[in-house]
């Protein structure tokens, strides 16, 4: 029997929910759902220009899991592209380093080290959610 996988770290949650390709219509069922640790692992490589063991240290992940990981989420980005479908960050083994959290009304993220955690530092909304529950749904 295999064991359990450990929830790896992300320390940023995503900007956008996902990216759709433009040009082609109804394509909607044809989508491709990058995990959440696969956009981490693309984000430390590839945006912030880590090595493997750096961003192993930061996802809390082996270098052989983060290497899997990665290779899986550049598989999935390719056939998003080669494809042309809609590529979505959901789901996934992780936990957020801090509690973030977004607001409806005004659509900014931010995490809980602000004053009021009931209020949007930006525009003062009470309408938020904990992108815990914002990413994880499906």
């Amino acid at each position: 029997m295999p064991r359990r996988k450990r929830n790896r770290r992300i320390q940023v949650p995503p900007v956008i929910k996902g990216m759709s390709v433009y040009g082609v219509r109804g394509r909607k069922t044809n989508e491709v759902i990058l995990h959440l640790e696969e956009y981490e692992a693309i984000r430390l490589l590839d945006y912030q220009n880590l090595t493997q063991e750096e961003a192993a240290v930061f996802m809390d992940v082996s270098r052989p899991t983060l290497t899997r990981i990665y290779e899986e989420a550049r598989n999935k980005v390719a056939t998003a592209f080669v494809e042309g479908r809609d590529l979505i960050f959901r789901g996934g083994d992780i936990y957020f380093d801090k509690n973030w959290f977004k607001c409806n009304s005004c659509k900014a993220s931010f995490s809980d080290y602000s004053e009021n955690k009931e209020k949007c530092p930006v525009c003062n909304s009470e309408d938020l959610i904990s992108l815990n529950d914002y990413y994880m749904d499906k």
